[in-house]
């Protein structure tokens, strides 16, 4: 697998479609911490670490709905293998003027755009989220 972070979150993205409410990805730290962002925000309700099909470790994903609908809208990748973003902590990107969430990958730990000006470091964009 090139792209861990983009395989989990199209495995988010098709389940919330089809209305599903937990989804199990393959478990690393990386999609670890951004669970723990993406949990802190409000945008899913949690996850659990539990043992694959293969034995493997794997993220069982609480998805979280409102009035039958996600609450994730929009979740898309913003650094690719093939095409790294990085941002200084002054130019980091705003969602939807605020509303929607950046998931940065800095030297102090992954983090939300907010959390990331807050502490006045750039780094990796990961993803956006609204």
């Amino acid at each position: 697998m090139n792209d861990p972070i983009g395989d989990m979150l199209t495995r988010i993205r098709n389940a919330q479609m089809r209305g599903k409410s937990t989804v199990i990805t393959p478990a690393s730290k990386l999609r670890a911490h951004v669970l723990d962002v993406l949990a802190s925000e409000g945008y899913i309700r949690g996850y659990e670490e539990t043992t694959g099909t293969n034995g493997h470790p794997a993220l069982e994903i609480s998805l979280k709905y409102y009035e039958g609908t996600p609450v994730i809208r929009e979740l898309r990748r913003v650094s690719k293998p093939g095409r790294r973003v990085y941002s200084a902590a002054i130019d980091l990107p705003q969602v939807r003027q605020g509303l929607g969430v950046s998931i940065v990958s800095t030297p102090k730990g992954v983090m939300s755009d907010a959390h990331a000006r807050a502490a006045n470091v750039g780094g990796e964009v990961l993803c956006t989220v609204f």
